[in-house]
């Protein structure tokens, strides 16, 4: 038997929230960053078969902490703001794996280009929010994608043939929503 939050429409509480990914940088070292801008809403029913994800993040709200870089980032070279300024997950599928583990299975659409991502999810658990007659939830979700698959194809490399930046990028989402009573 899975475990499941109460029925419900959950809104997605982006101050508590993180959108986030890893992305390989060189040979050595691993470049985080995270969208700031983000919403969604979770439908939870009465089974993780009839439950679903609708999200959209601005690509604009993109941050690693370092502003050339996040220009970058945001050029024709990789998220292309000026033609593809949301990037989407919407689930096809959720399945339960074991006690607090499932399966999300949805289409994101980056650039414009609509691909089926599997993620690892976990419920956190639920419980009563802050305000009253409010129930939050939390959960945490982790895919790893090929950039390429989305035309993210920047092939910077170093003179011995390494690239700049790896192929795999790792998306990673620690969700808090609520729904009110």
């Amino acid at each position: 038997m899975s475990n499941l939050p109460a029925p419900g429409v959950y809104n997605v509480d982006n101050v508590h929230s993180t959108v986030s990914f890893i992305a390989r940088h060189l040979v050595a070292s691993k470049v985080r960053g995270n969208f700031t801008d983000f919403s969604g809403v979770i439908t939870i029913g009465d089974t993780p078969e009839t439950s679903s994800l609708d999200a959209t993040v601005q690509a604009a709200s993109i941050t690693t902490n370092n502003e050339m870089r996040d220009g970058h980032l945001k050029s024709a070279d990789f998220l292309d703001l000026e033609n593809h300024p949301t990037i989407t997950l919407k689930s096809t599928k959720i399945s339960a794996k074991s006690g607090d583990d499932y399966v999300l299975v949805g289409d994101l659409t980056l650039r414009g280009v609509t691909k089926s991502v599997t993620f690892d999810l976990e419920f956190l658990g639920a419980g009563p929010g802050m305000a009253p007659g409010v129930t939050v939830a939390g959960f945490e979700a982790r895919a790893d994608i090929d950039r390429r698959d989305f035309n993210v194809n920047f092939e910077g490399a170093l003179e011995n043939g390494s690239l700049v930046v790896g192929n795999k990028v790792t998306l990673e989402l620690t969700i808090e929503a609520a729904k009110q009573d």
